[in-house]
């Protein structure tokens, strides 16, 4: 299969697949004229790089991750550890943007969007201690 190929069957992009190459997550064959043929290994890897990124992990974890799907002798724990961690952070992530959401929605409320030029919205944005006390909250 050729790149184009490859990039309609995997939903990613040439240019990821290319990037993906050049860091060595896949190595597809070169024909002779240095044309890349990419194997049904290489789509199965990019299928499966494209569903962890997707998820978020970075591309060292796709590394780790990929490493253990084709190590047969891996334990599932290290697998799952990697999970894990990548659950807390997007946990944390979650906590955040709840945390940015109420601020934003608090200050939002608190405008009355008319004509006169008092805005809450932009005194709560200048205030630090405005939008950090109600993340504490």
């Amino acid at each position: 299969m050729n790149i184009g190929q490859v990039a309609e069957r995997t939903n990613l992009p040439a240019k990821t697949i290319r990037y993906y190459e050049d860091i060595g997550l896949v190595k597809p064959m070169r024909t002779e004229n240095g044309y890349r043929a990419f194997r049904d290994t290489d789509l199965h890897k990019l299928t499966f790089l494209g569903r962890a990124r997707a998820l978020g992990f970075s591309i060292e974890d796709c590394r780790a991750l990929l490493a253990l799907y084709e190590d047969q002798s891996r334990a599932s724990a290290d697998v799952k550890r990697l999970a894990t961690e990548h659950l807390v952070e997007i946990e944390s992530k979650i906590t955040t943007l709840q945390i940015m959401h109420d601020t934003l929605s608090t200050l939002v409320k608190s405008c009355a969007g008319d004509d006169r030029p008092d805005c809450p919205i932009l005194k709560g944005l200048s205030s630090k201690e405005e939008i950090h006390r109600k993340n504490n909250d």
